[in-house]
């Protein structure tokens, strides 16, 4: 005690201050080593939160992974936003890594032109867009690899798809992780997969089925059957109709069973022809719809103002162009983007879509994937039958003032449209004794909830709606102009790529919009637009006037002008001046409150933080001062 009591007080603050920098060291590498999985997700929409589902993905792995990032640094420095976005995707791959328990293994590469890295890029089918004068490439994009050779790529991270990333990362995994292809049952009443027409040459495979072939094993279910094979997922039903019950047993006890389906039904199919099984008309399954929590309008067509195609039609002995109101060019406005099916889609062609609306005391959830607007009207099947009148249709066109729903997920629990269990097929006892014995496998509820994605148009799947085929040096090239067979194919992939692929939603944009910013940008353009339109306006009719003035030459090439036209000049030079300075006011003022926040944040972030710290010190040195001051003895 005596030798402490000789050290200086300045040698043990020193000393004191010492230990104080050990002690916060050796707790921050503590903390750090144990702690380094550790991870807190702040952000609004849990962006860096992955799902169960991902988990699930991740924590089954049996197989190695390898994943490569490419990214061409040169391609961040010339565009910040692709430095940001490519910080967050190899941010989330490491996260993969750490939850795979070292299945997946990551590589960054950096993808420079003329490298042999560009190289491997290329060969895996990566997409390099150019990023500087010289046309050189850049890359941002991802490829794997499983221990049997499989692949697959994301070609190109764009920003669009951001929303998206969890889903198409593990979409990834998940495709390297299952070595088999998903298995799809088709069943279809329209000539989808090609074949003969009667009196016809052989017709094709529409192009969005030969699309469809390529990603899974699509297996085509005959015209009747009693049940569908166990190793099928999901049922792709296309424009059915007059189906036997057996068959619409059969499907509905693949629903019970937790199979997914998605239906094609249409109102109108303009694709259909006459054939042996009967005339054109409308989609029949009404009892399984309604077991499903869906009502399906068979008389009715959506029709959408703002959306409709405009086409050339002879009115009046003349050619002209009017909006066909029962064609529509549907885009983002018209989808809900969080869904995976549509987050990606510009842009979707339908051909006299039908309608579609939840069914009452459904015990399903009805979420609309593609409307109309609220320039909307539903119109009777008739008027597109036969010889069509679109001028008359768009004549009379009546706007309901609501949205129409083309197509929609619907999800939940369901029981059987079949209550009395499996129908009677024949007649007799033998009959009757296989309904018994069939009896003894009915579920009368389902055993997993139902997803299904219903579409109320079959015309969006024929590529005469959404493409052109051109001939490219001597070859039939297909061209989309619409989005048609990204969405099928989005359906399929999302109905057929399991639990964990169907539980992945969107998780919003990492880019956080200003919404005080923009909210005072539309109210300042409401209060100021007209006005600088109005003098933007003027300025011009001024300029031309002087032009006109000083356009007249003589033969020296100077200008022949009088004193008043000297004297008008000067004045319209003056009012040009005038209008330049208000203009310059306008703007200013479009910007003003802008100003004024960013003023008030600045001041926040660089000046108020210090003074409220250095106020908050002042207190405590002025309340020691006084504690030590109370607590002096007081000598006489």
């Amino acid at each position: 005690m005596n030798a402490l009591k000789t050290i200086d007080r300045n040698r043990l603050a020193v000393i004191g201050v010492g230990l104080a920098a050990v002690l916060f060291l050796a707790v921050n590498l503590a903390v750090n080593l144990s702690l380094r999985s550790a991870q807190v997700d702040l952000t609004e929409r849990g962006l860096y939160t992955l799902s169960d589902g991902t988990r699930k993905v991740l924590t089954s792995l049996t197989e190695p992974i390898t994943l490569r990032l490419y990214f061409t640094r040169a391609l961040g420095e010339s565009y910040p936003g692709h430095q940001a976005y490519a910080n967050r995707v190899r941010e989330l791959l490491e996260r993969y890594v750490n939850i795979s328990g070292g299945k997946i293994r990551l590589e960054v590469k950096n993808p420079e032109a003329f490298s042999e890295v560009e190289d491997e890029a290329v060969t895996f089918g990566l997409q390099g867009l150019p990023y500087d004068q010289s046309g050189d490439r850049g890359y941002f994009g991802l490829a794997g690899t499983n221990s049997v050779d499989g692949k697959a790529v994301i070609p190109y991270f764009t920003t669009e798809r951001e929303p998206f990333l969890e889903y198409d990362l593990t979409k990834l995994v998940y495709s390297l992780a299952t070595l088999d292809r998903p298995v799809v049952g088709m069943v279809a009443r329209l000539p989808v997969e090609g074949g003969f027409m009667m009196g016809q040459r052989p017709v094709p495979a529409w192009a969005v089925i030969s699309q469809i072939r390529e990603l899974f094993d699509v297996r085509t279910m005959p015209a009747e059957f009693n049940a569908v094979p166990p190793e099928i997922g999901m049922l792709m039903l296309v424009h059915p109709k007059n189906l036997s019950d057996e068959t619409l047993y059969a499907i509905d006890q693949f629903v019970m069973r937790g199979g997914r389906v998605l239906a094609f039904i249409d109102p109108n199919a303009e694709t259909e022809a006459p054939s042996p099984q009967g005339p054109p008309g409308p989609s029949d399954i009404d009892r399984l719809l309604k077991s499903w929590g869906v009502t399906f309008i068979k008389d009715k067509v959506a029709a959408d103002l703002q959306s409709a195609r405009r086409v050339n039609v002879r009115h009046e002995g003349q050619i002209t162009q009017v909006d066909y109101v029962a064609w529509n060019t549907l885009d983002r406005r018209n989808l809900d983007t969080t869904d995976a099916v549509v987050a990606d889609i510009r842009d979707l062609n339908v051909g006299s879509a039908g309608i579609l609306e939840p069914a009452e005391d459904a015990t399903t959830t009805f979420r609309p994937l593609v409307t109309t607007s609220e320039d909307s009207e539903a119109l009777d099947v008739a008027k597109l039958q036969g010889r069509i009148d679109i001028v008359a249709l768009f004549r009379d066109f009546k706007a309901s003032g609501k949205k129409l729903t083309m197509a929609a997920r619907v999800t939940g629990p369901v029981k059987s449209a079949f209550p009395d269990g499996p129908p009677l097929i024949g007649e007799g006892e033998d009959a009757e004794k296989a309904r018994l014995e069939r009896a003894k496998t009915h579920l009368a509820e389902s055993q997993k909830p139902l997803n299904a994605v219903v579409v109320a148009d079959t015309d969006v799947l024929h590529e005469g709606l959404w493409a052109e085929i051109r001939n490219v040096n001597g070859e039939q090239l297909l061209v989309p102009y619409a989005g048609n067979s990204d969405f099928v194919i989005n359906a399929v992939e999302n109905l057929s790529g399991g639990d964990v692929l169907l539980g992945l939603r969107s998780r919003g944009d990492s880019k956080r919009p200003f919404l005080m910013v923009e909210k005072i940008q539309l109210e300042a353009e409401r209060k100021f637009r007209a006005e600088q339109e109005k003098l933007a306006k003027e300025l011009q009719e001024t300029q031309k006037r002087i032009e006109g003035l000083t356009n007249r030459e003589g033969a020296n090439g100077e200008a022949i002008l009088t004193a008043e036209e000297k004297t008008a000049i000067a004045e319209f030079r003056r009012k040009m001046i005038d209008i330049r300075h208000d203009l310059r006011n306008v703007q200013h003022a479009l910007r003003k409150d802008i100003d004024a926040l960013d003023a008030w944040l600045k001041f926040l972030n660089i000046a108020a933080i210090p003074l409220i710290l250095g106020f908050a010190a002042l207190i405590i040195a002025v309340a020691r001062r006084l504690s030590r001051a109370r607590a002096r003895p007081v000598t006489e």
